[in-house]
């Protein structure tokens, strides 16, 4: 850790931080996100014909526990970090060290609250959403999570502002480990050993995120012990000119926090209109059953959701690594810094987030007959949705950048904007599209709302747009000649391994998404865009790879 520490000190550029800093959170959001994908292989199974039942409880419940967190934590981590990063670079650690303790104890009052009121709410929410009496355990069963998270998610934004971003990767890392540890193995006890009742497995499945959220935080209190000293020994040499008053300026802190509630709320509120909309207006012009009703919302929603939040996980990566730089910019008027920062950000972002994308689709019958067995429906929906998480990364990404220049009003308006249309839009497309509706007004009203935020970020730093439309478009012909060469090889492979069976789909995934991403990172490093995006050191990747 000591050495990790002074690491810390050593002057790195924005490219670097940012390069080092995705490699971290990407490390923890994508491996914990694969976990959590991963765990529905055993998991879909062992619930046997219960299989889109039981996950559309888990997905409502997650939904509705998703808005609580956000909540309960009233949007403090991400302020946290932003206000940390802000007084640091003012070399005001004192004011910083204050800061953070009170956080610390006002979060654990907010979790408190939050899960009182989660769980005393559980059957109004249940029986609104069309889920009923199956669903209140599940939500209830998710509230004591909230007990945890909201301190977890302050010593998260610490290490965040710190550009600390190991200890916070690894208990993101751990957390999940020990979620997915715990789900599986009481729901194995359940369906294989026990009674066999599908509810009891999916309340158990729930209730895992308190032990992963115990899990995190002692992971966190951990790599703490050593960011204490160098926090205490910064406070003494702290550089303030006047003593502040840490009471209100958490308070103003709080204030600031709302519109990090709204904008951090925004995907979550979004599925929410998807949950209680869907199934009562499909029910009402068609003549689904209940069951079938709740089927089709696990196939637009719930499955989707699994894989396309791995992918969507390195959008919030970027936000998260990209939110104290930018604080620290605006901080200090570094106007150039901060307009290079920002088309930085947006390129890194296309970069990452464009071969995922069309890379997932190319393979979307594959992975859900990996994830859920072969379905061209599911798939189909699978594809709309992953070109909808394109837009709802961008989303998270450019609203962040917003944030951290204290644009918080924008930010809310033009996700309001999006909200508004989402709403207008919702219950015609459900009567024309059906299942494919949802996830088509998700994707319109988004896309509004990042162009106004893409706008807005123009507006304010005249970031050089024509070269980052240029290198986006790079980044799209980079990514047609992936899809080029992967599609040859999934056509070739196809024709020995069967995308209708796991076992063979599991295979030709592996095998095609390698040769993708080899064709991908060669290009990046033979044209040297790789170099601009992630700095130095790539060049020895160059050289190691013999790459001229």
């Amino acid at each position: 850790m000591e050495k990790q520490g002074k690491i810390q000190d050593v002057p790195l550029s924005n490219e670097e931080q940012m390069a080092r800093g995705s490699a971290w959170m990407t490390f923890g959001n994508i491996g914990s996100r694969l976990l959590g994908a991963l765990y529905i292989l055993p998991w879909y199974f062992w619930m046997g014909s219960y299989g889109k039942e039981a996950n559309a409880l888990f997905g409502m419940g997650y939904n509705v526990y998703a808005l609580f967190i956000m909540i309960s934590t009233a949007g403090i981590p991400a302020a946290i970090a932003k206000q940390i990063a802000y007084h640091n670079s003012r070399h005001e650690y004192k004011t910083s060290k204050k800061l953070f303790i009170r956080a610390l104890q006002l979060m654990a009052i907010f979790g408190g609250i939050g899960a009182l009121v989660m769980y005393l709410f559980s059957p109004f929410l249940a029986h609104a959403a069309g889920g009923g009496d199956e669903l209140i355990p599940t939500m209830r069963s998710l509230s004591l999570a909230l007990l945890i998270i909201p301190m977890m998610s302050v010593m998260r934004g610490y290490f965040q502002a710190m550009h600390n971003l190991a200890p916070y990767a690894i208990s993101q890392l751990v957390e999940q480990v020990a979620r997915v540890f715990y789900m599986l193995l009481a729901t194995f006890i359940i369906m294989r050993l026990g009674s066999g009742n599908y509810i009891d497995a999916v309340t158990q499945s729930t209730f895992a995120a308190f032990i992963g959220a115990i899990a995190s935080f002692a992971v966190l209190l951990f790599y703490f012990r050593s960011e204490k000293l160098r926090m205490d020994v910064r406070a003494e040499v702290s550089e303030e000119d006047i003593v502040l008053d840490t009471k209100s300026l958490l308070l103003t802190t709080i204030h600031e926090s709302i519109p990090f509630i709204i904008v951090g709320s925004g995907i979550t509120l979004f599925k929410l209109v998807d949950q209680y909309t869907f199934i009562k207006t499909i029910e009402s012009f068609t003549n689904y059953t209940h069951a079938q009703a709740i089927g089709l919302f696990a196939l637009f929603s719930a499955n989707p959701d699994k894989l396309t939040m791995v992918v969507i996980g390195l959008a919030i990566a970027l936000a998260s690594v990209g939110l104290p730089l930018i604080a620290e910019h605006h901080a200090s008027n570094n106007k150039v810094g901060l307009a290079k920062l920002i088309s930085n950000n947006l390129q890194l972002y296309f970069f990452v987030m464009l071969p995922a994308t069309f890379g997932m689709m190319l393979l979307a019958f594959p992975l859900n007959t990996i994830f859920y067995g072969p379905d061209a429906f599911g798939t189909n929906l699978l594809i709309e949705a992953t070109l909808s998480g394109l837009v709802l990364g961008l989303f998270m990404l450019s609203a962040s950048m917003l944030q951290g220049m204290y644009q918080n009003r924008a930010a809310v308006i033009y996700l309001v904007v999006g909200f508004i249309i989402k709403l207008v839009i919702q219950i015609p497309f459900i009567y024309w599209f059906e299942s494919y509706g949802p996830l088509l007004s998700t994707t319109i009203a988004l896309a509004v709302t990042c162009f106004l935020n893409i706008r807005k970020l123009y507006d304010l730093t005249g970031f050089n747009l024509g070269m980052t439309m240029r290198r986006i478009g790079l980044f799209l012909v980079m990514t047609v000649a992936l899809v080029v060469v992967a599609g040859i090889a999934r056509l070739i492979l196809g024709q020995f391994l069967a995308i209708d069976r796991k076992l063979p789909a599991f295979i030709l995934v592996l095998l095609v998404a390698g040769i993708g991403a080899i064709t991908y990172i060669y290009l990046a490093l033979k044209i040297r865009i790789a170099d601009r995006l992630l700095g130095p050191g790539m060049e020895r990747m160059r050289a190691r790879l013999h790459i001229k």
